[in-house]
């Protein structure tokens, strides 16, 4: 496989860039050249919707540090990504649709965002910035997908797309956890959000004197819905029921760790010259509660109709905020401008002096006319978001085609957003004009993408980078009828159901493979009687006693990309892949 021009360089340089952070060592002192450039630290939380902040008109919920910054930012609010985790992520990182990159689903192979992108981090790393990442990744957990094979010099991080899901580490609960410092387990104390944080601001620390990019990616307020009683009881108290209150005391212990950062921002002397970036990666998911009791609190989604998921402005319209003093991005402002996830790369592209390669195509555009109220000159423009949790992208799927006034939802529905801001009534038929011009829209944009939709992005097995590589069945490829072993309750419970693994076999070689019912860190047993493995051709089994923890083949692979699957036949009941494999080139 092609790596990128520039993906070497980061191998021999994490030690010595990152001696400062983990040993102590003098970070050197940047150029003025460099001086000047703003450090950026990218913040997005997860689930966390328009209406679930109070300086958005939220009047129950109690976020004093959000308030602050939203007050001090230039605010888009007209700013879309898509309605699911991955996919928004896979825009940010790329200033491109998440469809192309190979992204369009949170589980089933299709979260794994295609190596051959050009990411943020790689192109800040490659203009002398400092990167980190912190908290969640959702877009690959094996080589070369992980954030540290990605541009990241340093990625603390759990797997999967949420702590506890089924490739994390098993057992995790957001309290004291395990999570993976590039790649390697490693146990951490406190609750999740405040190691993403403190770990963050560890490093902030080690590259103050050298320009950084840090990207903040909490998992909260994901479910389950966790954190301590003293951040959920006072919304408890005052009528808000659970769930809810428990996800707006997540958001609370965010912004407690938000002002922790601001602070000490402040006493490093970076606050000035720093850019802050805070935005969520779609709609609310818990922050609407329709079937309350008359005397609860139903929550609050800033009239907009939908939540996470869906099509519709409340599934996918999230706060955008930019704050940096040193650039005059500051001032408490409004951009009413339609703009969306694939706008932050190019603009920071822009404010940082990236260089991004010419042959790879964005489709983003730069926000920094409008950070600068240049607002006249921007053009109209039309946006798409939709939601594909399926195997094979399904046309007009849960879709929205977006102007500044108008929302063509499921090539069905059009909402005048100017006189119809909560989508209630559908003018479809007083506007053909505007219809057919927007379905016109979709139809090249969804040309674009096709090409994309019967691809697979493969996980590498053999490579030194990561031998053994460790897979879990989150990223089977299983058609949308079959159910996907995503958590680790579903594996607990023996989910029946299968598929295969889309490999890349790096060298020619003799491998031994280990199939598993359970963590291998846990030794269970699997209680079952036999295995069944194959790979491209080749199909093996091997009988298995029911107090052996897993089955182990050893075998000769050819290099090449492949397919493979597995079958674990128990001492009663169906038979069912095995949810985690070892593939070790010997």
């Amino acid at each position: 496989m092609v790596r990128k021009a520039f993906g070497l360089l980061w191998f021999g340089l994490i030690l010595g860039n990152l001696a400062g952070y983990f040993g102590g060592v003098s970070v050197p002192t940047a150029s003025a050249s460099e001086d000047r450039r703003p450090n950026v630290i990218l913040i997005i939380t997860d689930d966390q919707g328009y209406g679930d902040i109070g300086a958005h008109g939220n009047p129950m919920i109690h976020t004093p540090e959000l308030d602050r910054l939203w007050s001090e930012s230039i605010r888009f609010t007209n700013f879309h990504v898509d309605p699911t985790c991955s996919p928004t992520r896979a825009a940010l990182m790329t200033g491109r649709y998440p469809t192309r990159t190979g992204v369009w689903h949170t589980v089933m192979g299709r979260s794994l965002m295609d190596p051959e992108e050009i990411t943020l981090a790689e192109l800040f790393r490659s203009a002398g910035y400092r990167t980190a990442m912190f908290g969640k990744w959702h877009l690959g957990d094996n080589y070369p997908l992980r954030p540290q094979d990605q541009g990241f010099e340093l990625a603390v991080y759990h797997k999967g797309g949420g702590v506890g899901q089924a490739p994390d580490w098993w057992g995790n609960d957001y309290f004291d956890d395990v999570y993976f410092r590039n790649g390697v387990p490693e146990s951490f104390s406190g609750y999740c959000t405040d190691v993403w944080f403190q770990e963050a601001m560890r490093l902030i620390e080690a590259c103050r004197r050298q320009p950084f990019f840090c990207y903040l990616a909490t998992n909260a307020p994901h479910g389950p819905y966790r954190v301590a009683e003293s951040y959920w009881r006072p919304y408890a108290d005052k009528g808000v029921p659970e769930p809810m209150a428990q996800f707006y005391g997540m958001i609370t212990n965010i912004d407690e760790n938000l002002g922790r950062l601001r602070r000490a921002l402040d006493a490093w002397g970076l606050a000035e010259n720093t850019l802050l970036i805070f935005t969520t990666d779609n709609g609310t998911a818990a922050g609407l509660a329709p079937k309350a009791k008359a005397d609860q609190w139903r929550g609050f989604n800033a009239g907009m109709r939908g939540q996470k998921g869906s099509q519709y402005e409340g599934g996918h319209r999230v706060p955008c905020w930019f704050y940096w003093p040193r650039g005059g991005v500051v001032g408490g402002r409004d951009v009413a401008v339609l703009t969306a996830h694939i706008d932050i790369l190019p603009t920071l592209a822009e404010l940082c002096s990236l260089s991004h390669p010419r042959s790879t195509t964005l489709d983003g555009r730069s926000l920094v006319p409008l950070l600068r109220g240049e607002n006249a000159a921007w053009p109209d423009r039309i946006l798409f978001v939709h939601s594909q949790r399926v195997d094979r992208p399904v046309k007009w799927r849960q879709t929205a085609v977006m102007t500044e006034r108008w929302r063509f939802v499921d090539g069905r529905e059009l909402y005048d957003l100017f006189d119809d801001p909560g989508q209630q009534r559908n003018v479809a038929d007083q506007y053909p004009e505007v219809v057919e011009r927007l379905t016109a829209a979709h139809e090249t944009w969804w040309q674009s993408l096709e090409p994309k939709f019967d691809q697979v992005v493969r996980i590498i097995v053999g490579s030194d980078a990561e031998n053994p590589a460790w897979l879990c069945a989150h990223d089977w490829l299983v058609p949308t009828t079959e159910q996907c072993p995503w958590s680790q309750e579903l594996i607990a419970k023996r989910l029946a159901t299968n598929g295969p693994w889309a490999i890349d076999v790096a060298k020619a070689g003799r491998y031994r493979i280990e199939l598993y019912r359970w963590p291998k860190h846990l030794k269970r047993p699997m209680d079952c009687r036999k295995a069944r493995l194959r790979i491209g051709g080749l199909t093996k089994d091997c009988q298995l006693t029911p107090e052996e923890p897993c089955a182990v083949f050893e075998l000769d692979l050819e290099a090449g990309p492949t397919f493979l699957q597995t079958w674990l036949i128990p001492i009663e009941g169906p038979e069912f892949g095995a949810y985690f494999v070892s593939l070790e080139r010997l």
